[in-house]
């Protein structure tokens, strides 16, 4: 961490981005870094290649994200967030490798350990938590919007404070955030607390999809391109649906099976995996070139539809 913090006070302009279709701790840590980047006076620009989902769009400073860099040549530093592996951030991992330092921040047990400097701790329950010590160790203070953002981050990726990853610091450092201002209540409401019509009629749909492996341990969902047409939605109102595959009585794995919202292959998809903690579908997305945790993971692909139905099919009969 302390070469890491000796690097940044030395950067001028910093790039900081995540993962595609980012989620709550992707989110939360990227708000988090920029903190910490204006407080050491750096100039930084906060990416993500998909869209800010809407029950995020309400944490403080997330409209500072973008969507589009135009010059990566005048960056100096890059920090990746919440990735087991660049490729994770999208279209812009070809280019990351152009800025000369690269900071990687992740609490995945998949991390493939790329980039200049590593900060990677398995034992979080969030990149938050990362970030959190980063923020303590240069004893900055936290702003109740900070402290949302990183209440948030946790609240979110611990399925609030239900997953194994779980920890005494998840509690810790929400207790303190709650102290510096963030409201629990609020952050609840607008992560939980409402669906619009749209995301109504599309778990509707998506529900209508799932299927059973033969050995009643899988389920799988799939939403598609016209899905999200016909009910005005977009990709990442679909990011949680996987949720209702996965409470399903005797299943072990859920799989939700995402089409992007245009074409951008032959054939692509993205593919989330949630696991009940008997088995760790991190190794299955380990597989496909994806990565995560035990209980959740998730990978690209470029297989047909039915070519990855048989794989998972697969993958019931002998994992599971």
């Amino acid at each position: 961490m302390d070469l890491i913090i000796e690097h940044l006070k030395k950067s001028n302009k910093v790039l900081v981005t995540t993962h595609i279709y980012p989620d709550g701790d992707a989110i939360g840590s990227l708000i988090a870094m920029g903190f910490v980047l204006a407080a050491l006076n750096k100039e930084a620009s906060l990416y993500t290649e998909s869209p800010i989902p809407a029950v995020y769009k309400f944490i403080p400073f997330v409209h500072r994200v973008v969507h589009t860099i135009k010059d990566t040549a005048c960056y100096d530093t890059a920090i990746v967030l919440d990735c087991s592996n660049p490729e994770r951030t999208g279209s812009i991992s070809g280019i990351l490798s152009s800025i000369p330092v690269l900071i990687n921040i992740d609490h995945h047990i998949t991390n493939n350990r790329f980039g200049t400097f590593q900060l990677i701790d398995p034992q979080a329950c969030a990149t938050a938590e990362i970030i959190y010590r980063l923020i303590k160790r240069l004893d900055l203070s936290i702003s109740k919007f900070v402290a949302s953002a990183i209440y948030t981050a946790i609240l979110t990726d611990t399925g609030s404070f239900r997953f194994c990853n779980t920890n005494s610091a998840a509690f810790k450092i929400c207790e303190e955030m709650v102290t510096l201002g963030a409201d629990p209540y609020h952050i609840a409401q607008q992560v939980y607390g409402q669906y619009s019509l749209g995301r109504i009629r599309l778990l509707n749909l998506a529900l209508n999809t799932i299927e059973i492996s033969e050995n009643g341990k899988l389920s799988v969902m799939l939403l598609t391109r016209e899905m999200f047409r016909v009910t005005g939605t977009r990709i990442e109102d679909g990011n949680d649906l996987i949720d209702y595959a996965k409470i399903i009585e005797d299943i072990k794995v859920a799989v939700l099976i995402q089409e992007p919202a245009e074409k951008v292959a032959p054939c692509s998809f993205h593919v989330s995996l949630r696991s009940d903690g008997t088995v760790d579908v991190a190794e299955i997305a380990l597989v496909f070139g994806g990565g995560g945790h035990r209980t959740a993971a998730g990978f690209e692909t470029q297989m047909p539809l039915p070519a990855l139905r048989a794989e998972l099919d697969n993958i019931a009969q002998t994992l599971l």
